[in-house]
C-alpha cells in the first residue's frame, strides 16, 4: 500500500513542479521528493522554533538556520506533516519566511472521512503507526493559511483506493476520483497556495507593458487601437503582428508605425506561421517590458479597459488575468446565441478540469508577468502545440504552475470593422479536442 501511495503522490506533485523548480520539503517520513527529483532538498523540523535544512536526505547534511531563510525556493512542500504538527500556524509563519514571491506552497493531508481506515491499516500492518493527532477539515486548513498570509490559490482531492489492484486501483483513482460525487471520498488533498508579500512600503520601479495586437484583415481599426490604448507605465511598448491579411493590413501598420512611432514605442512584424497562437508567440518573444498584453485588434474588447488589467497585476491581486465578457451585458451583435452557449460551456468544462474558475476562457484580453511567461514557455510541450488560438496555451501553463488567476469584466463591444476570424463550428471542435486532451494531462492522471 505504502509505496503505490507514495508513487501516486509523486506523479500528482509532478504536475506542478516542473523540473526547472528549486524544492524544499518540510520533515518528510520518506524521501518522497528527494528520490525523486534531483533538484529537492528536505527540511528538518526538530522543533517548534528550528528549521534545519538537509542538502542531501540520505546523508543528513545540515546548514544553519540562518541559511533556510536564504533558501527561497519555488516549491515547499509539506506532505502529511500537518497531522502531528502541534503548532500548525508556527510552521507556516516560519515557512512564510523562506517565500519568494512567486513561491508556491503545496500542502498534502488526509481526508477525516478515512481516519478509522487508517486506523485499521496501521494495525493491520499495512502501513507504518504514526501518530496522527490532526484530522483537520478543508476550512481549517484555507484558515490557517489565511492567519499566515498564504491564500489557497487551488484544492485537488485524489486517491479512492490507496492498493495496488490491477486495473480496478487505475479506473478508481484515474477516472472516478475527480469526478464531483466522487471526490468527497477522497483520501488525499493535496493544496496549493501562494505566499501575500507585503510590498506596499516597498519602493519599487513602476512596470510597464508590452501590449501585443495581432492584427489580421483588420485595416479600419489599426489608428485607433494606438490612439485609444492608454498609458499605463512609463515605458508602455505596442507590438503589432500581421498574420496573412487579404486586405491592407500591412501597409495600415505600416502607416501608424511612421506616424505615431515618435510618440510612443511600436514594434511591427509580420508571422511567418499561422494563427493568433502564432501571432501571440512571436509577439511576446520580442517584447521587453516586465507585464505581457493581448489586445485583439478588433476592439470588442475597448482599449480603454487595459489599465483594469494592469492595476490587478501590478496590484498582485493576481498573476494571470483573465478577460471575461459574460458579466456585464454585451452590445447586440457582439456575440451570437449559439457562441454564447459554447463560452457558457467551456467556461464550467475548463473550470472543472484546472481547479481555478473561469466565466469566460475565449475572451482575447489576458495578461501575465514576462518572468512567468518565460518559465511557461519552457514547459510548452507538456500540452503539446496545437493552439490556434494562444489564450489556451496561456490558461493551462498557468494553471499547472499554480498561479493566481483573477477575471476582470468588460464591456464587450460589437464589431464596427471587418469581420470575424472565429470559426464557429471548425474552431468549436478544436477547443473540444483540446479540453478532452487537457482533462487527461492534468485532472485524469
Amino acid at each position: 500500500m505504502r509505496n503505490y501511495f507514495y508513487s501516486l503522490l509523486r506523479k500528482y506533485l509532478s504536475l506542478f513542479i516542473l523540473p526547472q523548480n528549486s524544492v524544499v520539503e518540510v520533515d518528510p517520513t520518506s524521501s518522497l521528493l528527494v528520490g525523486a527529483m534531483p533538484q529537492g532538498k528536505v527540511a528538518f523540523r526538530n522543533a517548534p522554533e528550528e528549521i534545519a535544512l538537509a542538502t542531501n536526505f540520505r546523508e543528513g547534511a545540515v546548514l544553519p538556520v540562518k541559511s533556510i531563510y536564504e533558501a527561497r525556493p519555488d516549491y515547499l512542500v509539506i506532505s502529511g506533516l500537518i497531522h502531528y504538527e502541534r503548532d500548525i500556524q508556527g510552521l507556516l509563519g516560519s515557512l512564510h519566511k523562506m517565500c519568494h514571491r512567486e513561491t508556491r506552497l503545496v500542502l498534502t493531508y488526509y481526508s477525516s472521512l478515512w481516519r478509522p481506515f487508517t486506523n485499521l491499516a496501521s494495525k493491520l500492518g499495512l502501513r507504518r503507526k504514526l501518530p496522527e493527532s490532526n484530522w483537520l477539515a478543508h476550512e481549517d486548513i484555507k484558515n490557517l493559511l489565511e492567519l499566515e498570509n498564504f491564500e489557497l490559490i487551488r484544492l485537488d482531492h485524489k486517491i479512492l483506493f490507496p492498493f495496488y489492484v490491477p486495473v480496478v486501483s487505475n479506473f478508481f483513482n484515474r477516472y472516478l476520483a475527480p469526478l464531483p460525487l466522487f471526490k468527497i471520498f477522497c483520501l488525499l488533498n493535496i493544496a496549493v497556495a501562494r505566499p501575500l508579500v507585503d510590498e506596499v512600503n516597498k519602493k519599487q520601479a513602476i512596470p510597464s507593458v508590452s501590449i501585443v495586437v495581432p492584427a489580421r484583415n483588420e485595416s479600419g481599426n489599426i489608428d485607433n487601437i494606438v490612439k485609444r490604448i492608454p498609458t499605463m507605465g512609463p515605458n508602455d511598448e505596442i507590438i503589432f503582428i500581421e498574420g496573412n491579411s487579404t486586405d491592407d493590413t500591412w501597409q495600415a501598420i505600416q502607416a501608424a508605425h511612421a506616424r505615431y512611432g515618435q510618440e510612443r514605442p511600436i514594434l511591427i512584424a509580420q508571422q511567418s506561421g499561422k494563427g493568433k497562437g502564432d501571432a501571440v508567440r512571436k509577439g511576446f518573444g520580442l517584447a521587453t517590458n516586465e507585464i505581457l498584453m493581448i489586445l485583439d485588434a478588433d476592439m470588442t474588447v475597448p482599449p480603454e479597459d487595459l489599465p483594469k488589467f494592469y492595476h490587478a497585476i501590478r496590484d498582485g491581486k493576481g498573476e494571470f488575468i483573465n478577460g471575461t465578457r459574460l458579466v456585464y451585458p454585451m452590445e447586440k451583435e457582439a456575440m451570437r446565441f449559439f457562441n454564447l452557449l459554447g463560452n457558457k460551456f467551456f467556461a464550467i468544462a475548463f473550470s472543472f478540469v484546472l481547479g481555478q474558475r473561469f466565466k469566460d476562457t475565449l475572451c482575447g484580453t489576458k495578461v501575465i508577468s514576462r518572468s512567468n511567461y518565460l518559465q511557461l514557455a519552457k514547459n510548452r510541450s507538456f500540452f503539446g502545440d496545437f493552439d490556434p488560438f494562444g489564450d489556451f496555451d496561456l490558461i493551462f501553463g498557468a494553471a499547472r504552475m499554480g498561479l493566481k488567476i483573477v477575471e476582470v469584466p468588460i464591456c464587450y463591444r460589437e464589431r464596427v470593422y471587418g469581420e470575424t476570424n472565429i470559426s464557429r463550428w471548425r474552431h468549436g471542435a478544436i477547443l473540444l479536442a483540446m479540453l478532452i486532451f487537457s482533462a487527461k494531462r492534468i485532472k485524469f492522471l
